[in-house]
């Protein structure tokens, strides 16, 4: 094939590219009780002590964004593996015993599940920006299979999650805060 032909070609397929029109956003939006006004006391040693409370491991903190990034990691369980689970119904047997050689047909009714199969891992990642004027939480969720691939991820920042997490950093004494 002639080489102005292959360019050719190839500026023709790298004209069909184009730019997205619009910037990623978090679906679903993070719930309004993930932004709220800052209190008397709310500052980043109180967001960290709730943080670690709440059995996060505070990963990063920038004390000149107001910014603290915690995650926390447990087992569980998974259950949309993708491994057929259909019952076993019966089998070929070959086999002897004394000299004799015999074969035959068994019914019989199982599963199979190897150790581990289920296992996944859910990862939370929670980051929160602290301002003079407000806090605001933004969290995501991954869930990771026991091979290590990515199955669920997800923005978090629900309703349920900000008001547990302020009330966390409210209940810190002020002079209890790391």
């Amino acid at each position: 094939m002639r080489t102005w032909l292959l360019w050719l070609l190839s500026g023709v397929l790298a004209g069909c590219q184009m730019t997205p029109t619009t910037l990623p956003e978090a679906e679903p939006a993070p719930s309004a009780e993930c932004r709220w006004p800052a209190g008397p006391g709310d500052d980043l040693d109180r967001v960290i002590t709730a943080l670690e409370a709440e059995g996060f491991v505070v990963r990063h903190t920038d004390a000149s964004l107001g910014l603290v990034s915690a995650d926390r990691a447990r087992t569980t369980i998974y259950h949309d593996n993708g491994i057929e689970r259909l019952p076993r119904i019966g089998g070929f047997v070959r086999g002897g015993s004394g000299g004799h050689i015999g074969t035959g047909v068994v019914l019989g009714f199982g599963g199979g599940a190897g150790p581990g199969i289920d296992e996944a891992t859910r990862a939370e990642r929670v980051s929160v920006v602290v301002d003079g004027r407000a806090l605001r939480v933004s969290r995501d969720i991954r869930l990771i299979d026991w091979r290590g691939d990515l199955r669920e991820s997800r923005s978090a920042s629900d309703a349920d999650f900000c008001r547990d997490l302020r009330r966390a950093i409210r209940a810190v004494p002020a002079g209890e805060a790391s």
